[in-house]
């Protein structure tokens, strides 16, 4: 019996070495050093040694002509597979590239499962010349037959497999031959070469980098599902996201319907691309303009609210920030956040109070957006601060005016990047006003108002919400 080479690799860097360390000599984490068994090589894989000949050694002219000029390689032949969704398209930048392997990562239960069955059900539907092959190491062959019936994914060439060895999984793929192959999940494939328990790092690593291998020499797409971890990072070892092409992070709050997918890692496109999705009963639907999602359905003004434009990649996203003022009758007053940094809120309070004029620090304040959606970036602090004296001053904003500029210390309204593609954004949706900050280009928006202020007391002018302070 062959005998098997043993390495240390750590699970956050994938630094590897011969010997165990406490703490990583890389990275300097602590605990995260394990054992990795590394399989053996097949008989008359490896590279023979000089001044001997091998019969499987590759010959001196192929491994010449395995190199070529760069100008003399075709990508036009590269044709990309479509997912049924643009959503899912754009974020892997125009399709799943054959032979690439694509991992998508989520919390349990945020419908990582549902989203690629149903993309298997799209691809067998328009291809159906060839075949789909879904593999679930969680679930039986049944129970995704039931989910699938429940999605309308159900396809006479969408293949359904239950298995959690990697031998079978490899086979399959090399017998099968399909258009996309998906593995539910790296974590409970196991392979019988090496040791290790079942979503260890040592065996997510191997599971890894076999299907990889697999995907490249037959050119067939592999989506595979990743665990996280209980802070929100992949699990297994760290090597795992540097192996594979594209790692796709599917999110979404358990409250709310709404799914982003967004690409932290692409080599075959952008990675400030997010794609919108709404969970329902019947699966998941892509929202190709998620505009409407973020606010309210009030068309008279309300006080206490206030509308800005954040950037999520390439997405302008409208944010209504609403808030509500109180008096508090506790010795320290309550400050309640919801979609919004809590310490910003705070700064915030006291920018507006030293140079707006306006007291709320004996005040509960209560601080929330709409659906789900964040407004914790520094351009969203004038919407703040716009909501938060509406409500103290029981003055409503207008509707069709929104807020978008980054407040400094010293109250000065400070440009923000791409804001030009933000009032375009907000100019479709049908708003006619906006305080924005003085930039150094003119900005002109069809239909728009722009009114530029420098400080924070001349965007409470524009908005009538002025107060002097009382001494």
């Amino acid at each position: 019996m062959a005998k098997k080479n043993v390495s240390y690799v750590c699970t956050e860097c994938g630094w590897s070495g011969g010997k165990w360390y406490g703490r990583c000599p890389e990275c300097g984490q602590w605990g995260t050093i394990e054992e990795f068994h590394e399989a053996p090589a097949p008989a008359g894989s490896r590279t023979p040694a000089p001044g001997r000949t091998s019969r499987t050694a590759v010959s001196l002219p192929n491994v010449q002509s395995a190199a070529q000029p760069i100008t003399a390689i075709d990508t036009d032949s590269v044709n990309r597979l479509g997912t049924g969704f643009e959503e899912f398209d754009r974020v892997l930048g125009g399709g799943i590239v054959p032979g690439s392997v694509v991992l998508i990562a989520g919390e349990p239960g945020i419908g990582k499962s549902t989203l690629l069955l149903e993309t298997a059900g799209n691809i067998a539907k328009t291809n159906t010349s060839g075949t789909v092959l879904y593999i679930s190491g969680e679930e039986s062959q049944a129970q995704v037959r039931l989910r699938a019936s429940r999605i309308n994914a159900v396809e006479e060439n969408l293949l359904l497999a239950s298995t959690t060895d990697l031998s079978t999984v490899l086979g399959l793929i090399e017998t099968v031959k399909p258009k996309l192959a998906i593995v539910d999940s790296a974590q409970t494939i196991v392979s019988q070469d090496v040791d290790g328990i079942s979503g260890g790092s040592t065996q997510v690593r191997e599971v890894a980098s076999a299907l990889i291998d697999t995907a490249k020499s037959l050119d067939v797409p592999v989506l595979l599902v990743g665990h996280v971890t209980k802070d929100g990072t992949i699990a297994g070892p760290r090597t795992l996201e540097h192996l594979v092409d594209v790692v796709c992070q599917f999110e979404g709050e358990s409250q709310t319907a709404l799914r982003l997918l967004r690409a932290v890692k692409n080599r075959f496109g952008p990675t400030d691309e997010v794609g919108c999705f709404d969970m329902s009963g019947i699966g998941i639907e892509e929202v190709r303009d998620p505009a409407g999602l973020f606010l309210s359905s009030q068309s008279e003004p309300v006080e206490g609210t206030c509308v800005t434009f954040t950037l999520d990649g390439h997405r302008s996203l409208p944010v209504e920030v609403q808030a509500l003022v109180t008096n508090s009758v506790l010795p320290t007053p309550r400050r309640a956040v919801n979609g919004v940094d809590s310490n910003r809120i705070a700064m915030l309070v006291a920018v507006l109070y030293r140079h707006g004029g306006i007291s709320l620090l004996q005040n509960d304040l209560y601080i929330s957006t709409i659906a789900g959606g964040t407004a914790k970036e520094p351009s969203c602090d004038l919407a703040i601060v716009a909501a938060l004296a509406s409500a103290a001053l029981s003055r409503p904003i207008d509707r069709n005016t929104c807020a978008v500029g980054e407040i400094s210390l010293t109250g000065q309204v400070r440009p923000v990047p791409r804001l030009e593609y933000r009032l375009r954004e907000a100019a479709r949706l049908g708003f006619t006003k906006a305080i924005v900050p003085v930039t150094q280009k003119p900005l002109h928006v069809d239909g728009m108002q722009l009114v530029t202020a420098s400080t924070l007391k001349d965007a409470l002018h524009a908005l009538g919400l002025n107060k002097k302070r009382s001494r």
